[in-house]
């Protein structure tokens, strides 16, 4: 169905339920000439490019104060609960609320998709799932499910304590996962997020390793909602843009001056809080990672801490209100578990043979997030606008700094 059935579910849903297809005139990495790493993308240079895997969204957003979503990842078409797919979670910084965390590290497995979603729908959007995944034929003696949320916090954008999330949101994204093309920037999840100080979003791309290296396909998405320097490729455009963190204090110190300009009396102030993202670094991403590749869920760890060195190529530095995590599964049917399984599965990757994945993993996370970046249109909620990345701006940068031609 790739993008034509979000579009249909679009026409026939109330605007707060609409999958948008936003940012269609923006480009991604690779339109631009921005060409990360070595290895070459997949065909839709999505996490998608691993077979199998599917993502689903629905946007929520309503007049000038509701703008979030469901981003929803099903590693495959199958019975999940019965046919697990190995995973880990690697917490580069765990101010978050990701959900299920403990289990997936106690057993390495996954039994449900992965949704993302905002902050304080964490919950309701764990409920629908459970609810939805319950009702799948042959799950009426199942007594224990481990859902899988993570989040990160919309509320600049969006009115986050109304928590808009319903599960009418969770089934349509679940039901709406697809194959092929996905939607990036302010969709889904993503819709209310910001990064850089610019509007950030949902970005994914993808890398296949040469025949040589094994030939497997690993693809990344991302939820951007973090802040730090901006660097695209090595140039600094957030510094040449004139907004970056620690901006404030920066400039006030070449100026002589004696305090930076913002206002610390005034950081409970949901305006002087706003302000304060862009300046300390403050917001979260979620990172997922999926691959083809047949590897132990100590192997997925691993994977998973290396797309933190991918996330620091963008220029974050992880602040201290940032809840930066990483989940990774392989969707290979040879290690694949059924519950109760005794058996460990035979022919997983081993150890040397893994620093490729560890390249392509770097390589295309911090493309994602570029991808999640330049696609995500400007958003307006709760009386404040994020400004999309400038486009031609950045291609000047980018020219200037010897990143494309």
């Amino acid at each position: 169905m790739g993008r034509i059935a979000p579009l249909l579910l679009a026409l026939a849903l109330p605007p707060s339920a609409a999958v948008a297809q936003t940012g269609e005139e923006r480009p991604r990495a690779r339109d631009l000439g921005i060409e990360v790493g070595i290895f070459a993308p997949g065909e839709w240079n999505a996490i998608t490019d691993v077979p199998g895997v599917r993502v689903g969204q629905t946007t929520v957003q309503e007049g000038d104060r509701v703008n979030t979503g469901i981003t929803a990842i099903l590693p495959h078409d199958g019975d999940l609960y019965r046919s697990r797919v190995p995973a880990a979670i690697h917490v580069g910084n765990g101010f978050g609320k990701l959900l299920g965390v403990t289990q997936v590290r106690e057993l390495g497995e996954l039994e449900t998709p992965i949704l993302l979603t905002c902050t304080l729908c964490v919950w309701k959007a764990a409920d629908a799932l459970v609810e939805w995944a319950l009702a799948r034929p042959g799950m009426g003696t199942v007594r224990s499910l481990n859902a899988v949320v993570g989040e990160t916090n919309d509320g600049g954008l969006n009115d986050i304590r109304a928590r808009p999330i319903t599960p009418a949101h969770v089934v349509r994204a679940l039901e709406s996962a697809d194959t092929g093309p996905v939607d990036e920037g302010a969709v889904g999840a993503g819709r209310g997020t910001r990064a850089f100080g610019f509007k950030g979003g949902i970005g994914t791309s993808s890398r296949v390793l040469p025949e040589s290296l094994g030939g497997h396909t690993v693809g990344v998405l991302v939820q951007s909602n973090f802040g730090g320097i901006l660097t695209i490729d090595g140039a600094p455009v957030g510094r040449e843009l004139g907004r970056y963190s620690f901006q404030s204090a920066v400039e006030a110190a070449a100026g002589g001056a004696d305090e930076a300009p913002l206002d610390r009396e005034a950081r409970d102030d949901a305006a002087a809080r706003w302000l304060e993202q862009d300046d300390t670094g403050q917001g979260s991403i979620m990172m997922v990672i999926a691959t083809d590749a047949p590897l132990s869920d100590r192997n997925l760890e691993r994977i998973a801490s290396r797309a933190i060195m991918g996330l620091a190529r963008t220029g974050s530095f992880a602040g201290n209100g940032s809840g930066d995590y990483v989940i990774a599964f392989s969707t290979a049917e040879s290690v694949r578990r059924a519950p109760g399984e005794s058996a460990a599965a035979p022919g997983e990757v081993g150890n040397d043979a893994m620093s490729a994945l560890f390249q392509a993993v770097v390589e295309s996370t911090e493309e994602a997030i570029y991808n999640s970046l330049l696609r995500a249109e400007s958003v307006t909620g709760m009386g404040r606008t994020a400004d999309a990345l400038p486009i031609d701006e950045t291609v000047a940068i980018l020219r200037r700094y010897g990143v494309i031609n």
